[in-house]
């Protein structure tokens, strides 16, 4: 897909999540827009899509906060609009409760609001669900085909567009803050699956994309590259939350975003992905993989 040109341009908006730039972008598509963000931030999203702008359709890579949380607001704003969204996020676009349950053990109650802004219900009728394989035509914005891609979330999926060739890959190819080169693979519970974040990075590289689409932050081109690093990412993390602590695997990612000497980078790297976060995710998936074992060698 290399080399051929999109019509349809596809825009970045940075939606600045707690005043902070580089951390968060929608993409913009035409009239379709990928990872709008949390509802904290929508003021600055509209306000860069402009008073006469309608969209047609969200497509969410998956639906933790950072990504999806404006969804709600969004379709009280336009309530035609159609949400995709992968089979097993979509219970929960719906009824958020759960969702919200589980993100403010992560993140504190009393910090929640702050965060992420209020967190509506999406009327069932608009959504639609995906399990992945499907092909998406959505009008003047041209054809997104359509991967499940698990790993860092169970319900996570990519979309790769037809005219373009980018895919849009949510956190499946890590965060990378510009101009930095650093990527961390961000691994928050409750479901990263490290086996299936490889099998995910193998089905995104064999559709040969022309660039990739990152929420944190923006586009590359080095598609090969940032594939290969955020697998490096993922497996140098996992080993070290087995071998260690959480203040060591914290220190060993507030180290790597350091060698960017930059504060501001610091900052957009610690928002987008919260060195505590690591290991939390990580664990439990050890913990998991070794209670499988245990089930099967007492079976």
């Amino acid at each position: 897909m290399e080399g051929r040109v999109n019509p349809i341009s596809a825009e970045a908006i940075d939606v600045r999540f707690q005043g902070i730039e580089r951390v968060i972008c929608c993409w913009r598509v035409g009239d379709v827009l990928v990872d709008p963000g949390p509802e904290s931030s929508l003021a600055t999203l509209l306000e860069a899509l402009g008073p006469g702008f309608e969209p047609r359709a969200l497509l969410l890579t998956h639906i933790h906060l950072d990504h999806a949380g404006a969804t709600g607001a969004l379709l009280a704003r336009w309530p035609d609009l159609e949400v995709f969204v992968h089979e097993r996020g979509a219970p929960h676009v719906i009824d958020p409760s759960k969702l919200l349950a589980s993100a403010g053990r992560l993140y504190g109650e009393d910090n929640m609001r702050a965060l992420w802004g209020e967190v509506l219900p999406v009327p069932a009728e608009r959504v639609r669900a995906l399990s992945g394989g499907e092909t998406l035509a959505l009008g003047a914005a041209g054809g997104f085909r359509v991967a499940y891609t698990p790993g860092h979330a169970s319900h996570h999926v990519c979309y790769l567009h037809a005219d373009s060739g980018r895919a849009f890959v949510g956190d499946m190819a890590g965060v990378r803050i510009p101009p930095a080169h650093v990527t961390i693979a961000p691994t928050p519970p409750p479901d990263v699956d490290v086996e299936a974040w490889d099998r995910s990075l193998d089905l995104v590289g064999a559709w040969r994309p022309a660039s990739l689409g990152l929420t944190h932050f923006g586009g590359v081109a080095e598609v090969g590259e940032q594939l290969e690093a955020v697998r490096a990412s993922l497996h140098e993390l996992a080993q070290l939350t087995r071998d260690a602590g959480p203040a060591t695997v914290a220190a060993a990612v507030r180290d790597r975003v350091d060698t960017t000497g930059d504060r501001f980078l610091r900052a957009a790297y610690g928002a987008a992905v919260p060195p505590e976060h690591i290991y939390l995710g990580l664990e439990r998936y050890w913990r998991k993989r070794a209670e499988r074992a245990s089930a099967v060698g007492s079976a």
